[in-house]
């Protein structure tokens, strides 16, 4: 099995119990970083009328109730919200919770969506679980309007040791692969996430290769001692 096949088989095993995992160990802090990031995203963008948010890696459909959410608050009217992701078993549980969207099966590199269709694509903590980034930035390029926005969230590795970066490393390779596996009984997958940050970008190196895919990064900002980053990017 090559590796993007065993990281997607990897969350079909632990869709049950994805949504409860990813509060506990975020103490619910996940809920503002989306939050701000669609707010954020709206008002760069400063459209009143979209055809179509496209939300990749959409896991359990999390990003897209934010983007109905805040689209209502700032009666931004928007014809058509695609969650896509590569595992059943996630969009199985999005799928169930009658969010305003619709989901496909779709992997990053290879999006089901037609050439400048969308306003905006947003990918949350799923940019390191893609194997072939550069080929997925550039299919996000693709399938933006001129000018439309990029937005992901992402937990990069930070640039240099600090007091921080030593409380987030213990709390993400000790505490967190523990509740992750008592809650989901699967340690292995909770002890990825640790693993796939350590080996994942700077913030800087994502920078780099936003620009080298075709995008202007307008903001790239850490939330939460820089445990979460996010980027917002326009492609031109």
């Amino acid at each position: 099995m090559d590796k993007q096949k065993k990281i997607v088989s990897m969350f079909d095993e632990i869709a049950k119990t994805y949504d409860l995992a990813n509060r506990v160990l975020s103490f619910g802090i996940d809920k503002s970083w989306r939050r701000k990031a669609c707010e954020k995203c709206f008002d760069y963008y400063g459209k009143k009328s979209l055809d179509l948010i496209a939300d990749v890696a959409t896991g359990t459909g999390d990003m897209c109730i934010y983007w109905d959410k805040i689209a209502k608050e700032k009666k931004i009217d928007i014809k058509n919200i695609i969650g896509i992701d590569p595992s059943e078993g996630m969009l199985n549980i999005a799928k169930s919770k009658n969010i305003n969207a619709k989901f496909l099966k779709g992997e990053a590199k290879d999006l089901p969506l037609e050439d400048e269709s969308a306003d905006i694509v947003s990918i949350s903590y799923g940019l390191r679980n893609v194997v072939d980034r550069i080929e997925a930035l550039l299919e996000f390029n693709r399938v933006l309007k001129d000018g439309g926005l990029l937005v992901i969230l992402e937990f990069t590795k930070l640039k240099e040791e600090n007091f921080i970066s030593k409380i987030r490393d213990f709390y993400m390779k000790k505490v967190l692969p523990f509740i992750g596996g008592l809650l989901s009984k699967n340690y292995e997958a909770y002890s990825y996430l640790p693993n796939s940050i350590e080996n994942f970008l700077t913030k800087e190196m994502l920078i780099e290769e936003l620009k080298k895919s075709g995008f202007e990064v307008l903001e790239a900002k850490g939330y939460s001692m820089n445990i979460s980053t996010m980027f917002i990017a326009r492609k031109i």
